[in-house]
């Protein structure tokens, strides 16, 4: 029997259950990873404290936007979302709208799960500035950063957990903003957490008890199923770490744990290291070695399930497909990729575009894995997804035709100082041209030229001067058009240049270098079709 650890009080011990009792839906993940601790707004959706939130709750891991925060990514208004993913309902923001967890000021443990865990090059945290306003759309000038976490570009799930510091001027309800930087696309993850801050925190230095009852109760050739009993801590441990011939190779918050990717006829040894919400740290248990099986003379396993698929965008005729790797004795696998049950490729890559789709129209993905021996595994989770949808051009503004301007009266003749005239009539004088204002027969008076209830001046009489010669200008010409050559994943470009990749005519967004990532052309940062 495992010995049970002593939760904390308040929501975090409330989702602390949850978590425990497995109360997190176990729906097919299509992307990669969120704070599980404190409960961010997506996993509150998910575990049913916040509500209103739309097919979210079945994807707390789906907040991924183009990474650069502040100075790019997700627009005002709509960080929580992630740039208005699932019709931007995270972004709805007033005081009372989301679940909060109580936390104090100082050192504080962010907890990540990570259902994808990719290359990482860091993660940053903002928090709202006292005196903000918790009843406006969250903007950037609502946050500062509080905390930076630098990564190697190695797997997430080797640093998953970070301290940061709560300043000590915060009080009352605000938001933490946690961004996951990957290292190997253009993309990051957005997760806004709820607190609310009440009071000043208390040092905890008191580290969790150590694992111990360490046994390995399942080994095959690639794996070893890890159980230990629950370490003890006043506050509640939140995570356990597992080690690997000393280095750490995942974390889970329960007291088991599945290691796999391991070479047959192999001897490993483990430890297993408690964390508590203030991150300290227990001293590790004692060692467990462990051999994994001779790898049978007649090849009959198969590899394991390719798991997560999940997309990195779409086009009104593309999928790009993306998924994590499966794991075989003979230690090569080619991966089966069927879309609407029909096998549609074959890849030794774990990333796939599927192009020559249909606008608009929804397709189901899954992957299996072969082996060398023709072992075939049971497929990944179903991905539906649809392409977008055309564009449908606006229509073209009928012109405003210009209004045709009143003639210009024309002279009626040179003005007669004993002359009949009709309302209307024009006359000459002088070079200037008069229209009568009324009936009327002149006396012989000079003078009635001016009179204004007689004539009004409406323009002179002069000859327009000729218009001066202009030499003929030659024909312009068209401005030329960038060169357009075939893509290098590691070429440089300037915003505008124009290159081929798959057929397709790419346009440089902005200036920049490729690292020779095979999926930047795909980004809408760098590149968009024409």
């Amino acid at each position: 029997m495992k010995r049970i650890t002593r939760m904390g009080t308040g929501a975090a011990a409330t989702v602390a259950v949850l978590l425990g009792a497995g109360f997190i839906t176990s729906a097919p993940a299509s992307a990669h990873g969120y704070v599980e601790g404190p409960v961010s707004r997506t996993a509150a959706c998910n575990l049913g404290l916040n509500t209103g939130c739309g097919s979210l709750v079945y994807e707390p891991q789906s907040l991924e936007g183009p990474k650069g925060y502040p100075n790019a990514g997700p627009a005002d208004g709509q960080i929580a979302s992630a740039g208005g993913l699932f019709g931007g309902l995270l972004d709805q923001q007033s005081s009372d709208r989301w679940y909060k967890s109580d936390i104090t000021t100082g050192p504080l443990l962010i907890d990540w799960k990570y259902t994808a865990p990719h290359s990482t090059a860091k993660w940053h945290y903002y928090m709202s500035k006292q005196g903000w306003n918790p009843n406006a759309p969250l903007n950037r000038g609502d946050l500062e950063l509080i905390s930076e976490v630098q990564h190697d570009g190695s797997r997430a799930v080797t640093n998953p957990d970070h301290t940061i510091n709560i300043p000590a001027d915060r009080s009352g309800y605000h938001v933490i903003l946690a961004v996951w930087d990957i290292s190997d696309t253009v993309n990051a993850f957005y997760n806004v957490i709820d607190v609310n801050v009440v009071g000043e925190g208390v040092a905890d230095t008191t580290p969790p008890t150590i694992p111990v009852e360490l046994i390995a109760d399942d080994v095959t050739t690639m794996s070893a199923s890890l159980d230990w009993a629950d370490s003890m801590d006043d506050s509640g441990v939140v995570r356990y770490e597992v080690y690997r011939n000393g280095t750490l190779v995942g974390t889970t918050t329960q007291s088991e744990f599945v290691d796999t990717n391991l070479a047959p006829s192999t001897a490993y040894e483990y430890a297993i290291v408690a964390l508590d919400p203030s991150g300290n740290a227990s001293a590790a248990s004692s060692a467990l070695a462990v051999i994994t099986l001779d790898r049978p003379a007649v090849d009959v396993i198969a590899p394991t399930i390719p798991e997560y698929l999940h997309s990195m965008g779409t086009t009104e005729n593309s999928v790009r497909l993306m998924w994590l790797a499966s794991s075989d004795d003979s230690g090569a696998v080619t991966y089966i990729v069927e879309r609407d049950g029909t096998e549609i490729a074959r890849t030794g890559m774990r990333m796939l575009t599927d192009s020559g789709l249909t606008a608009g129209t929804t397709y189901t993905y899954t992957v299996r894995a072969v082996d060398p021996s023709g072992n075939v595994s049971d497929a990944s989770n179903q991905l539906v997804i649809a392409t977008k949808s055309p564009v449908t051009p606006e229509p073209t503004p009928v012109p405003e035709p210009e209004p045709t301007p009143a003639p210009a009266p024309s002279a009626g003749g040179t003005w007669n100082p004993a002359g009949t005239y009709a309302a209307g009539d024009t006359v000459t004088y002088n070079g200037v041209t008069y229209r009568a204002v009324q009936s009327h027969t002149g006396v012989g008076d000079p003078n009635w030229i001016t009179a204004p209830s007689l004539w009004a001046v409406v323009g002179t009489a002069a000859a327009p001067a000729p218009a001066p010669e202009v030499a003929p200008q030659p024909a312009p010409q068209p401005a030329p058009q960038p060169e357009i050559g075939e893509w290098h994943a590691t070429g440089s470009y300037a915003a505008g240049d124009r290159v081929t990749f798959g057929g397709v005519t790419y346009e440089a967004v902005q200036s920049h270098t490729g690292v020779g990532d095979p999926n930047w052309i795909y980004a809408p940062s760098l590149w968009k079709q024409v």
